[in-house]
């Protein structure tokens, strides 16, 4: 190839200082640095959005309207590029009929499958539906024993009321002379009337034989009347033997369950030819939820245990649960658990056919009565719920419902037709309700005629080729079911990684940012493996990441520093990872080669036994009904493989049942059976990767409350006092200060039609949010504008004599988002910063020590560097008292933990149990532990003696 090189001249988007490097093609290429040191600008916002211009740009200009293009970078010249293909850790759908199956396509291949392979099975009977013809029948009939004595039967009428009295005359005139009415033989005129009022079954007998060799054509010619008079359907009764059905028809021959014409379609749950009708495929309806409406059973009536009936402002529904309560005699005063069974199934479900007179007092004092049907509580609430204009009323219903499994399909999403075809005793919503490596397993050994075993081979090929993708990248613990809005970042884009590779193209530059999020140490291997697999089809991978494995791993290693955001953006150090662990600029370098550590610390805290949240039975998703003790005031940290129950632990059951408990949230728990706290929690606080605002006015300023202070400032200047300009001047979220040309946005929105949106700032105020006025005032020679555009490491400095402003503001630089504008919009940052800036805001408030702290993954996207402040950001937290509960895989945090609890042994059905509770010790020592076992390596590689001191 004539460039062997991806050659990059003066590269200058965001903070690149117009940077020279040449990244070698058809390489396993790593991307590393300080977080906000320059990484994404150069391998997403340079290298990739360049790829994908010039790949829009050689479509027509009608094709260019129907695709989001990327504006042209800051570079001088990029020579060398191939088609860039970018594969980040957006949740790749919230839509709820996205799953993991229809993702990867094998869904897809399902469908097939079962439209071609399967075999239709009665729900009702269990008999196999067929399509027979008629000389099949004889065949079959044939194989009974010789001299077995039969009856050829046609079914007239199945289950239906009636005396069928014409229809028994008219069979009579036609010649035949025998009916089987209820299992009992008749001569056709001599059967009893029957009662209308009960179901019957009628089948006409065309025929008795004798199996011998010579009765085919008689036996072909009585099935074909059997046919004519039996819709297709016949039973042959087998005289000492069981019965044989047979159909033309693809119907069941006892009750006449049909399966339509089996085509792909019928098999797709986002088509109304297959979905289920009562959920139009979704697999769940929202219905209340009875621990929403009774939170509390120990309450009476009178003291709200009813929810949605408590007093509220008019009196309206306690007056109406009064009056119900007197029609039907419940005491009010009685605890809710205490009522019998049929008193509150009546308050939750109603009386059908039930009316109860009400009484209404008017306006005017005139008292008024009014019939009304009562329905209970959970009806009326449904019924609202369903039925309601009102999206309010809607809202308002919806606080007490929660989706559960549809009725009719049992979350299954199709319609009886499609699950009834199976392929080796399964339909295909079984064999996708199933984690990955079960389903392996399924596809590799099944079971099938040998016809359907050629036609299905191929098939079979692609499912199982896909299956060890998603297997080779870490997610054989997920079911193909699950729903794609559910998935983490990292499961996100280790899922799209896994159809790329399915793909096989080859000549492709993929830009990956960190595949490694979210996965043990136990499945890096298989990623890097996988990595390696897809640079051996003919591609350059260029991968942002902060992993020690993969940067080991690969072919060329990229360190972006020496700092963050103005001070990053220069190449420190490019070679192979040897080549830069030997170069002492490089800080990566510095971490690779162990001549810079993340000290363990001197000391562990006590575990005061005294001090627990204590869980019992947690058994949601894939728990094991496990009890777990989790020490207060010290750092704990919740580890395990990918699907072990680290989150569903965590984040569904302690987290959601503390919030309801401290708060009163609506929030339901996972499944357990009890949590207790030996101390009192004042405060939980569940900093997450969300983001801290979905529209661009939301920043770090304005997220930590540190720009309220700094509008205070403004407001106390003697220019505003003499303007009379109020703190609210300040703001540009409302009119007044703010810009009004642009509404504080600071740059307009310019639709191009074909061409992509142009976003331009805003000719009024040139992109400061603010009017000419409000920018007039200025405290240290700056305006409210440029405080918005300093990073927070200047702000740190410029606002240094101002202690309330600078406690928020040293919060920032803590926990390494020094390089972070305080206007940044929050869109512009990444979930692990978002998750920071929460960190922050929640640091510099004051702390009693009765504060519950919990993170997922807080090492996402840091470097190590940038996790050795994280940690001692941590570390003062629990200094103060407070509680810290980590999820997290990556070693430099776990070794600094007091309490480790790891889940596993592995991921999905075979994970939910304790592996080892205890010290770091303890889990080195276990092992069935993966953790450890990992731990331990790694902790001998960098020379680290762990020395408890107890």
């Amino acid at each position: 190839m004539k460039n062997k090189n991806i050659s990059i001249k003066g590269a200058r988007q965001h903070n690149l200082k117009g940077i020279d490097v040449d990244i070698p093609r058809d390489q396993l290429v790593v991307m590393t640095g300080l977080s906000g040191s320059g990484k994404s600008s150069l391998a997403f916002d340079t290298i990739y959005a360049e790829g994908q211009r010039r790949y829009v740009e050689s479509l027509s200009a009608y094709a260019r309207q129907f695709l989001g293009q990327m504006e042209k970078p800051d570079v001088d010249s990029i020579e060398g590029l191939s088609p860039a293909i970018a594969i980040d850790q957006k949740t790749t759908s919230n839509n709820p009929r996205s799953t993991v199956s229809t993702i990867t396509e094998i869904y897809d291949y399902l469908r097939l499958l079962y439209a071609r392979a399967g075999t239709p099975y009665c729900p009702k009977h269990g008999v196999e539906i067929s399509s027979q013809t008629v000389q099949e029948m004889v065949d079959r009939v044939m194989e009974l024993p010789e001299r077995s004595k039969i009856q050829v039967f046609a079914p007239i009428i199945h289950g239906r009321k009636g005396q069928h009295k014409k229809l028994l005359e008219d069979l009579g005139k036609e010649g035949f002379a025998r009916v089987f009415v209820d299992g009992e033989i008749y001569d056709i005129e001599a059967v009893p009337e029957l009662n209308k009022n009960q179901k019957h079954n009628i089948e006409l007998v065309i025929d008795r034989l004798v199996v011998r060799e010579g009765v085919e054509p008689r036996l072909g010619d009585s099935l074909q009347t059997a046919l004519e008079k039996g819709e297709g359907n016949i039973v042959i009764n087998v005289i000492d033997g069981e019965d044989l059905h047979f159909s033309e028809n693809y119907a069941c021959p006892i009750c006449g369950f049909t399966v339509p014409e089996m085509e792909p379609r019928l098999f797709s749950f986002n088509a109304p030819y297959g979905a289920c009708k009562e959920c139009d495929g979704l697999g769940m309806k929202m219905a209340v939820n009875e621990n929403l409406v009774i939170p509390d059973d120990g309450l009476s009536l009178e003291e709200g245990a009813l929810v949605p009936w408590e007093p509220i402002s008019s009196g309206y529904y306690p007056q109406l649960l009064k009056q119900t309560c007197e029609h039907f005699h419940i005491d009010m005063h009685t605890p809710f658990k205490e009522l019998d069974k049929k008193e509150r199934n009546l308050l939750l479900y109603g009386s059908k056919g039930e009316v109860v007179t009400y009484r209404f007092r008017q306006e005017n004092g005139v008292e008024r009565t009014r019939k009304m049907p009562f329905e209970g509580i959970v009806n009326n609430i449904e019924r609202r719920y369903r039925e309601s204009p009102s999206e309010y009323t809607r809202e308002v219903m919806s606080r007490y419902m929660r989706e559960t499994a549809c009725p009719s399909c049992k979350g299954y999403r199709l319609s009886d037709e499609a699950l009834a075809v199976k392929v080796d005793g399964r339909h295909i919503s079984e064999s996708v309700d199933q984690p990955v490596n079960d389903a392996l397993t399924f596809f590799s050994d099944l079971t099938l005629s040998e016809q359907n075993r050629s036609i299905a081979s191929p098939i079979l090929k692609e499912i199982n080729e896909r299956l060890l993708f998603l297997r080779n990248v870490g997610l054989d613990y997920l079911t193909l079911n699950r729903r794609s809005g559910t998935l983490s970042g990292g499961e996100a884009q280790r899922i799209r990684l896994a159809t790329q590779i399915g793909s096989r193209l080859s000549g492709v530059l993929y830009i990956l940012d960190e595949p490694s999020i979210g996965l043990h140490q136990r499945d890096n291997e298989r990623l890097i493996n996988t990595l390696k697999d897809m640079r051996d089809l003919g591609n350059t991978l260029i991968v942002v990441e902060h992993d020690e494995d993969t940067m080991l791993a690969s072919d060329y290693l990229i360190d972006i520093g020496p700092g963050a955001g103005e001070h990053g953006g220069e190449i420190m150090a490019a070679g192979t990872p040897e080549e830069v662990m030997h170069d002492d600029n490089s800080i990566t370098g510095l971490y690779l080669s162990g001549k810079r550590q993340i000290p363990l610390p001197g000391d562990y805290r006590d575990i005061e036994p005294k001090r627990m949240i204590k869980v019992r039975g947690a058994r949601e998703n894939n728990l094991k009904n496990i009890d777990v003790d989790i020490p207060m005031g010290v750092l704990n940290l919740v580890t395990g493989v990918s699907g072990s129950g680290k989150s569903t632990l965590i984040n569904e059951i302690v987290y959601k049942a503390l919030h309801q408990d401290l708060y009163k949230s609506k929030q339901v728990p996972g499944e357990h059976d009890s949590i207790d706290i030996s101390d009192q929690l004042e405060k939980i606080i569940d900093i997450n990767q969300s983001p801290i605002g979905r529209t661009p006015r939301s920043n770090p300023a304005t997220y930590t409350g540190v720009f309220d202070d700094i509008r205070d400032v403004f407001a106390q200047t003697n220019e505003a006092k003499v303007r009379g300009y109020q703190k609210g001047r300040f703001s540009f979220n409302v009119k007044g200060g703010r810009c009004e040309a642009c509404r504080g946005d600071g740059i307009i929105k310019i639709e191009m039609h074909f061409l992509p949106d142009v976003f331009v700032p805003c000719e009024v105020c040139g992109g400061k949010r603010y009017n000419r006025e409000t920018l007039e005032v200025k405290y240290k020679d700056k305006s409210i504008s440029d405080i918005l555009e300093m990073t927070v490491e200047e702000a740190f400095y410029f606002f240094e004599n101002l202690p309330k402003i600078k406690r928020k503001i040293k919060t920032l630089v803590d926990v390494g988002l020094g390089y972070v504008r305080l206007g940044q919009p929050a869109t512009t940052l990444s979930g692990g910063e978002a998750q920071r800036v929460k960190l922050a805001s929640e640091l510099h408030k004051r702390s009693n020590g009765r504060s519950l702290y919990i993170l997922d993954e807080p090492t996402t996207g840091l470097h190590s560097e940038d996790i050795a402040k994280l940690i001692k950001v941590l570390q003062r937290l629990v200094d103060n008292g407070d509680t810290v509960i980590i999820i997290e895989h990556n070693l430099d945090v776990i070794k600094v933990a007091d309490n480790i609890i790891d889940l596993g042994p592995e991921g999905g059905v075979g994970g939910g149990t304790i592996v080892v509770d205890g010290t770091i010790e303890d889990v080195i020592k276990e092992p069935a532990s993966h953790t450890g076992h990992h731990l331990k390596k790694w902790l001998n590689r960098n020379h680290q003696e762990v020395n408890h001191g107890q």
